[in-house]
């Protein structure tokens, strides 16, 4: 656990130097110190991307050290980071080898061409890999043993009849399923699929010793479960049971060497959206091109020996740097299976989120209000997952799919969950003869195979399906509902910060509005006939539409609080987001910072700006919220002397957000509800348990802790406790 005064660096990382066992990280590469005088523009006045992105990632990993996190969720933390350096590699890294390739000039914002990101990335990556490696070899691993009876075995340490008996258990169960790959003159290297497990074998032969290499994936089961001892659950990585037994796949060969490797594959893959007849058949192509993309990163057993690295690193074109040698378990993202195992004395305790306190009904079924009535009476704002996405959105979805008096559902889906409620409601409005209109967004990276299924199964059964627009990604959450009333036909809206997922709802935070304001209705009607048809000129009453509108809303939005402070001396902007890197807004940001107008952002991800600087940014904070649920909700706030703007939507202040897709922030108008957001925001700020503190000056992320008589307050088990005390009062009344 981290002292007061221990910290991570941001540009990109660390000096975490937790107590021993943990070990210490070194820090990298400092910020640009800002030349007098540097215009808004300066390289120096921005943090690398890439670089801010690892940096989070410490920060995740930090999670799996802190011991005042339950220890199973300490092992999800490390899994979590070990999947999200996957990501990273496979699109940041993938990307930067293509820009190299391509032989791209252009600096990125902090003033750096592809080639010096790779080499500072490279570096970094390769020391975060390590450091997560030692956390569950040197950390976790004996934590589990000692806290909570989980041991993880290594076979030697086994006795012989346990040796005996996984013996029959391999002949039985997992020799029959292995497929060993031999590389000779009459079968050539092996096709190695992305992110797979395998074992990499030296073969000689007892009469002319000639050698041979042969390759075996190993099963996805990564863990063999042995029988308790002393009430304790073991476990064996299903490689060491395999690599013991490896000669009988090889009758009448010499084993020389068996040892685990792991390759990573490209996945930011070229696409030529303008010249694509087909959407859909594009997306299928780059599908299969990604199986077989170039090969960005090797992870090899550290006692692989040098002759079987370089075999690899040959065949796999693959130069010595994007080699990591990994010191103990490879694949940390098996250590999921180990956090979910049912010891919830070592886990969050559960929370079930509550029903939205105006959607409570505690009288006769038959006699329930229906939804539409109660979004009549008055906006409803949700926050997931605090309160409940099944009793909130999809009670929305699924009541509109029975209701005779719906005429239509349009609906954009950008990832969704395996097993959808919401889309098995649409094609049960589509049965129900509805006209149904679903915005598929087949481009959702790593989430193509599935919305492509999905959005055939919508097809079949009758739904107008969009694939998406060429150029723009489609990032909205949104949902229109037309229905016939007594006084005319009416529109319905949910829009969202989050995806209409309801597994990610209960782990991500993430704020929704129902409202039947015919205007926003409007503005949604509009959206639609642009995301389906051909209607790029659509005007926007109220809502910030990206690219349409949003930029220049938001820019007004800051320059009017600019005025606010030069007239009243009140500026004051408060914005909740993923991540910032769009440099046009930041250089709004630093120009409103010059003019007085107090800032406070907080951003989960990482940041291009630099916060705190003199004379740039001296009125700009920055502070990054981690912990149980993943902050993924975007709120915006400006105080417009007294009348306060707020606004939720699935944008962030990026660059691909505000010029790449098609994003959508809609207005919260109505007083009590401005009043709650303003409340999330302040207790936000006020975090003193997961908060991390960005100094822009040294590029230092520093975590908050309590005074020694200040209250600990941690902002999710705020918000829980808020949400209970909501519902018990709405219960009451």
């Amino acid at each position: 656990m981290l002292n007061k005064e221990q910290t991570l660096e941001q540009d990109p990382i660390v000096e975490i130097g937790p107590p021993s066992p943990h070990p210490a990280i070194p820090i990298a590469v400092a910020p640009q110190p800002v030349p007098e005088g540097a215009d808004l523009k300066h390289p120096s006045l921005y943090f690398n991307m890439e670089l801010g992105w690892l940096d989070f990632n410490w920060r995740v990993l930090h999670l799996a050290l802190d011991e005042r996190t339950p220890l199973l969720e300490r092992v999800r933390f490390a899994a979590i980071t070990a999947n999200n350096l996957d990501e990273f590699i496979q699109k940041r890294v993938g990307g930067l080898r293509q820009q190299e390739a391509a032989k791209v000039r252009k600096l990125t914002p902090d003033g750096r061409t592809p080639t010096e990101q790779l080499h500072l990335v490279t570096q970094a990556a390769q020391i975060m890999h390590q450091t997560m490696t030692a956390v569950w070899e040197n950390t976790l691993k004996p934590a589990l043993a000692e806290q909570a009876g989980v041991v993880i075995c290594d076979y030697d340490d086994l006795t012989p009849a346990e040796q005996e008996s996984l013996h029959t258990y391999f002949q039985n169960e997992i020799y029959p399923i292995l497929t060993p790959l031999t590389v000779d003159p009459g079968h050539p290297f092996p096709f190695i699929s992305n992110l797979s497990l395998s074992l990499a074998i030296i073969l000689r032969h007892p009469l002319d010793e000639t050698e041979r290499f042969a390759r075996l994936k190993l099963p996805s089961s990564r863990w063999v479960p042995l029988d308790s001892r002393d009430g304790r659950l073991r476990f064996l990585p299903v490689e060491q049971l395999i690599r013991r037994h490896a000669d009988e796949m090889f009758t009448g060969m010499e084993i020389l060497s068996v040892h685990p490797f792991r390759i990573t594959r490209n996945a930011d893959i070229d696409r030529d959206e303008e010249v694509a007849s087909d959407l859909l058949a594009m997306i299928s192509d780059e599908l299969r091109e990604r199986k077989f993309a170039p090969v960005v990163r090797l992870e090899v057993s550290q006692a692989m020996p040098q002759h079987d690295r370089e075999l690899l690193e040959r065949e796999l074109k693959l130069p010595p740097e994007d080699v990591y040698e990994v010191d103990g378990l490879l694949d940390l993202t098996a250590c999921f299976a180990i956090a979910d195992l049912a010891l919830p004395a070592f886990r969050y305790k559960p929370w079930l989120p509550v029903t939205p306190s105006r959607l409570i009904y505690t009288g006769k079924t038959k006699n329930a209000p229906d939804i539409f009535s109660i979004i009549r009476s008055g906006d409803l704002l949700l926050h997931h997952p605090y309160e409940s996405f099944t009793a909130s959105v999809q009670r929305l979805v699924e009541e509109a799919a029975a209701d005779p008096a719906v005429l239509a559902i349009k609906q954009t889906l950008y990832r969704t969950a395996e097993d959808s409620h919401i889309v098995r409601a649409l094609l049960q409005a589509a049965d129900n003869g509805k006209q149904v209109a679903v915005l598929v967004e087949v481009k959702a990276r790593f989430d193509e195979a599935n919305n492509i299924e999905w959005a055939q199964k919508l097809e079949n059964a009758g739904v107008h399906v969009a694939y998406g627009l060429v150029g723009l990604k489609t990032h909205t959450k949104a949902t229109l509902i037309i229905r016939q009333e007594g006084d005319g036909v009416k529109t319905y809206c949910h829009i969202g910060t989050g995806n209409y997922n309801s597994k990610t709802a209960r782990l991500y935070t993430d704020l929704g509005l129902m409202t039947a304001n015919q205007e926003l209705g409007r503005d949604l009607v509009n959206l639609f006939h642009f995301l389906t048809g051909y209607a790029p000129g659509q005007d926007y009453e109220k809502m910030l539409v990206a690219p349409r509108n949003m930029r220049a809303s938001f820019y007004e939005l800051i320059a009017r609080e600019m005025e606010n402070q030069a007239a009243f001396g009140n500026g004051r902007i408060i914005a909740k987001m993923n991540a910032i890197d769009d440099q046009g807004m930041i250089r709004r940001l630093y120009e409103a910072s010059q003019a007085g107008v107090q800032i406070d952002l907080i951003i989960r991800g990482h940041s291009r700006l630099r916060p705190g600087l003199p004379g740039y940014s001296d009125n700009i904070r920055i502070i990054s919220i981690l912990g149980r649920f993943l902050e993924h909700d975007r709120i915006f706030y400006f105080h417009n002397n007294g009348e306060p703007r707020t606004y939720i939507g699935s944008a962030d202040w990026r660059n691909r957000n505000l010029k790449e897709r098609v994003e959508l922030v809609t207005p919260i108008e109505e007083p009590d509800l401005q009043a709650h957001l303003i409340r999330i925001l302040e207790e936000a700020l006020a975090d003193n348990r997961l908060a991390w503190e960005l100094d822009g000056r040294n590029g230092r992320y520093t975590l908050r802790h309590p005074a020694p008589d200040e209250k600990t307050r941690n902002f999710h088990k705020t918000l829980m406790k808020q949400a209970k005390k909501r519902t018990k009062k709405a219960r009451k009344r």
